[in-house]
């Protein structure tokens, strides 16, 4: 047993990348192979899936809105604004580098 431990402790990160990307596959090919059985999605399990990426967005986003300093809502309304001009990763370079600005300014 405590060659397995020992095993872990000088491998744990390689170990935990491995396992969390072997869990994020098998959810991912899991979904596939759920939806692959219909011939047709339903319009309302469709409607859920179109709007997944909103909800992951906003269960990211408003956590820290709700809890944070002037320079997180600062930057959060910055992002928000440009991304009716930018592209994706733009704006999350921007939000970055924005929020690291503020951040050494002592905000």
């Amino acid at each position: 047993m405590s060659e397995i431990l020992a095993f872990y402790i000088a491998h744990e990160v390689p170990l935990l990348i491995f396992v969390l990307g072997v869990v994020t596959y098998l959810t991912r090919i899991g979904g596939y192979l759920v939806l692959s059985r219909f011939e047709n999605i339903p319009t309302p399990v469709q409607a859920a899936l179109e709007a997944v990426p909103a909800a992951v967005i906003t269960t990211i986003v408003v956590p820290p809105a709700l809890s944070a300093g002037l320079a997180e809502i600062t930057t959060m309304v910055v992002a928000g604004l440009a991304c009716f001009r930018l592209q994706p990763i733009l704006v999350i370079v921007l939000g970055l580098a924005v929020l690291v600005a503020l951040r050494q300014m002592g905000l």
